[in-house]
């Protein structure tokens, strides 16, 4: 494995032989999570949900295959954190609930945000206007 950091200037360097085999299997679980729960929780929260467009561009940017891999697994394990049932602060409590989920995905974002691309966003947008949202942004 590689010893390089893992940073904003470094992801795009990456190859799949820099994540771990345990990585590797983390990063399938936490895609399957993602998959099974991200449209059921955010269509039942985004209008309560601050941060939903940047949440859903966020999903595009972690299913487009032409983002790195490493930074693929830590955003899919951002979104699974999010779609998880049981966290820190309840999401049913009013204000401070997703602020432990706004946390954990803004975090993300900080470190890889030149991945979560214009694309991304204009699908967010369409998907949280109404739009059938789809596993991956129209090219």
């Amino acid at each position: 494995m590689s010893t390089r950091p893992f940073d904003a200037a470094t992801a795009g360097q990456l190859t799949d032989a820099d994540l771990s085999e345990e990585a590797r299997a983390q990063a399938a679980r936490d895609e399957a999570k993602v998959r099974r729960g991200f449209w059921r929780k955010m269509r039942g929260a985004a209008r309560h949900v601050p941060f939903a467009e940047d949440a859903v561009a966020t999903y595009y940017a972690a299913f487009d295959r032409e983002t790195p891999l490493k930074v693929r697994a830590t955003l899919l394990a951002a979104l699974a954190y999010f779609v998880l049932p049981i966290d820190i602060a309840p999401d049913l409590l009013p204000i401070i609930g997703f602020g432990d989920d706004a946390a954990v995905l803004m975090g993300a974002l900080k470190l890889i945000s030149g991945y979560v691309k214009p694309e991304h966003y204009d699908a967010a947008r369409d998907a949280l206007s109404g739009a059938e949202p789809s596993d991956t942004p129209s090219a």
